[in-house]
């Protein structure tokens, strides 16, 4: 069991070359009891993006923070605070940061999946 804060976690850099200013913090995996699963906050700063890429797992996302682009298999799709998403597996996808101040989202995947 776990009952925290994610404010009280440090946010480690993604490394990775097609990644620009995005960092995550893990805040629930099996290292917590959640054996199949891993809850983890993304944040892209001003310009930032994940990789567009494809995966055999799917995401389930929950924007909580800021202004973003969703591509999903060739669409854009404008987010915001409050929107969320399931992107299936096999979907080329990618999360930009499109406005002022971070961009943060809750990302749900497959324990395989956290990396």
């Amino acid at each position: 069991m776990i009952v925290a804060h994610e404010k009280d976690l440090e946010a480690g850099a993604i490394d990775h070359p097609d990644v620009k200013n995005a960092r995550m913090k893990v805040l629930v995996s099996p290292e917590h009891g959640w054996s199949d699963y891993v809850m983890r906050i993304i944040e892209l700063e001003e310009g930032g993006f994940s990789p567009r890429h494809t995966h055999d797992w799917p995401h389930i996302n929950y924007v909580v923070e800021g202004t973003g682009m969703l591509h999903v298999d060739g669409v854009d799709h404008k987010v915001r605070e409050g929107s969320y998403a399931y992107v299936p597996a096999g979907s080329q996808h990618q999360f930009q940061n499109s406005g002022e101040g971070t961009f943060r989202f809750i990302c749900i995947v497959p324990k395989h999946g956290h990396v």
